[in-house]
């Protein structure tokens, strides 16, 4: 078993809500989010509104939030098999450490608050937009001299392109005539991982050299590198590096494959992973944990 868990986009208004209501572990978490943050984060979580949601500076909280609290409720609900690995996608990143016991709640919640700030006050003038039916290989070769580059290989067929929003238009139709299916742009503030978010890394280091990391008690595989890590201090560089560096998402799930997973497990909102690992490897077996309807359809995979 692997566990997943999601990063920006996957955010929706009522996350959470229905485990904390079910269960008192999954309602202690945004307790202590409240508590670490200073502000009801637990409120824009089940209530929104939408547009405060979607900040990228409330973003990364409630979903890192909604992603542990998925998981402590799987646990208060029996869960007992132990993953080999954890993996989040880039905001997600952070929540696979608190769930693996490298990071402290809190002190996770009040880093990725700091993280969305600094990107939402990062250069406005860029953007992410997603490819379908294009392989990152021949993304990459379209791209090449338009100032954009691939952000996210995702999975086969899937993959995201960042950069200044100006170039956007004319590679969209290049990526088009290229064969791609579709290109969708995608609600966040910025080309994130992407060199436009050099900028923020000296600031988001500094926050991370003020952070106590803790002994991993369950390996990460880290977007940077898609390699696993035992030893929590190489997140100290792998997490500055990943915010302006490509997310390697299809080999993240492959390398969580070599380590024997056959099962991925996806906690918090939504189903994008859980989706993009059935791309990646057909034959494997995922299950999301974003409510108690979905928590009891997995307890036997959880068991």
């Amino acid at each position: 078993m692997a566990w997943l868990f999601p990063g920006q986009g996957s955010q929706v208004v009522g996350m959470g809500k229905a485990l904390a209501e079910r269960y008192p572990a999954a309602a202690r978490t945004f307790d202590e989010a409240n508590e670490a943050l200073g502000f009801d984060l637990r409120a824009l979580c089940f209530e929104g509104p939408p547009a405060e949601l979607d900040r990228t500076a409330n973003t990364q909280p409630a979903l890192l939030a909604t992603g542990i609290a998925a998981l402590r409720a799987a646990i208060e609900a029996g869960m007992t098999a132990e993953p080999v690995c954890a993996a989040g996608h880039s905001l997600g990143e952070f929540t696979a450490l608190v769930a693996a016991g490298g990071l402290a709640l809190a002190d996770a919640l009040r880093l990725v608050r700091r993280r969305g700030e600094l990107m939402q006050a990062a250069d406005a003038s860029g953007g992410m937009a997603a490819v379908l039916g294009l392989d990152c290989e021949a993304v990459e070769q379209v791209l090449a001299g338009t100032g954009l580059v691939v952000a996210n290989d995702n999975a086969p067929g899937q993959v995201v392109v960042s950069g200044p929003l100006a170039a956007l238009a004319d590679a969209t139709e290049r990526l088009k005539a290229a064969g791609a299916k579709r290109v969708l742009s995608l609600r966040v503030s910025g080309a994130f991982h992407s060199l436009s978010m050099r900028a923020v890394a000296p600031d988001l280091a500094a926050a991370l050299a003020r952070v106590t990391f803790h002994p991993l008690r369950i390996p990460v595989v880290a977007n940077v590198d898609a390699e696993l890590h035992r030893e929590v201090s190489d997140f100290r560089t792998l997490l500055e590096r990943q915010v302006w560096s490509p997310v390697r998402w299809a080999s993240v799930v492959r390398r969580a494959a070599g380590e024997g997973a056959t099962v991925f497990v996806e906690f918090g909102a939504g189903t994008v992973l859980s989706g993009l690992a059935k791309r990646i490897l057909p034959d494997a077996r995922t299950v999301t944990v974003s409510d108690p309807a979905t928590l009891e359809e997995a307890r036997n995979v959880l068991r």
